[in-house]
């Protein structure tokens, strides 16, 4: 198979519809501020991708983990984070606490791997 032929058949699987979808987005999310949110995820996803990288390379290229740098990124990602919240109407506080809340109902005794595979119906 040629990289054209692929391009050609997997395009099949794009219906073309885009950005009549973002478009709709905008003006149907309410109170949602949908390209701030959408700026958040993709540049959280990139930051995480930079985390990853050098965790990737301070351990298998044995260049060490530059803690400094480390904590740059980690300051990135709470930076995206922060704007996701925002364009939700979420407060990190409200973030953080759901999360425990969520934790501490699958876990309540803390980690249990069988807990970990065997979720209960809803538990996302």
């Amino acid at each position: 198979m040629t990289g054209n032929e692929y391009q050609q058949l997997a395009m099949r699987t794009n219906d073309g519809l885009n950005r009549l979808r973002l478009e709709d987005a905008i003006a149907n999310q309410g109170d949602i501020l949908v390209s701030q949110l959408l700026n958040g995820a993709l540049g959280l996803t990139g930051e995480a991708g930079e985390v990853s990288d050098l965790v990737k390379k301070g351990i298998f290229h044995e260049k060490g983990i530059d803690l400094e740098h480390l904590k740059k990124e980690l300051g990135d990602c709470a930076w995206y984070l922060t704007m996701i919240c925002d364009a939700c109407g979420f407060t990190l506080d409200d973030v953080m606490q759901t999360n425990i809340d969520k934790l501490k109902a699958r876990y309540p005794k803390g980690f249990d791997t069988y807990r970990a595979n065997n979720r209960t119906e809803g538990d996302i």
